[in-house]
């Protein structure tokens, strides 16, 4: 079953692309790649301090975090930028929302699937982190945008 969640979430994502102008694909997937290595670093912090198992070891969780990296995170940041790019309080509301989502009803859900257990990290942690990320990679941005 697990392995069933992990190709959808990763390939299911991807099929919306084809919906995404091509322009919004070239211009975001730079800030949605630097979005995705922030949350690839955060993956990789969580294994020195036990922010959350996964049953199955190392290649187990790589497996996990790779598809949703690379699967919902990745292609929602470029759907959230196409959308939302150049009003900041739509960016916020809408990020709000998905983190809010995946923070509390998403998390659970994914722990009573048994994909992942948090131990020393708490649903509000990763709002908070993800919030974080999101007021990042918007000045990272803009910041490509005043630099092109």
């Amino acid at each position: 079953m697990p392995n069933i969640f992990r190709i959808i979430q990763l390939i299911l994502p991807w099929i919306s692309i084809v919906f995404l102008p091509k322009r919004s694909f070239k211009q975001y997937l730079p800030v949605s790649l630097f979005a995705s290595l922030l949350v690839t670093g955060m993956c990789l912090l969580a294994i020195p301090y036990k922010w959350w198992v996964v049953k199955g070891g190392l290649k187990v969780k790589t497996l996990n975090d790779g598809s949703f990296i690379f699967g919902p995170f990745l292609v929602g940041t470029l759907w959230i930028f196409h959308l939302t790019f150049g009003n900041l309080k739509r960016y916020f509301g809408v990020n709000l929302i998905m983190d809010s989502l995946f923070s509390f009803p998403l998390c659970y859900l994914f722990q009573k699937l048994k994909l992942f257990k948090l131990v020393n990290f708490r649903p509000k942690h990763i709002f908070f982190s993800f919030i974080t990320f999101s007021l990042i990679i918007y000045g990272y941005e803009v910041l490509i945008k005043r630099i092109k």
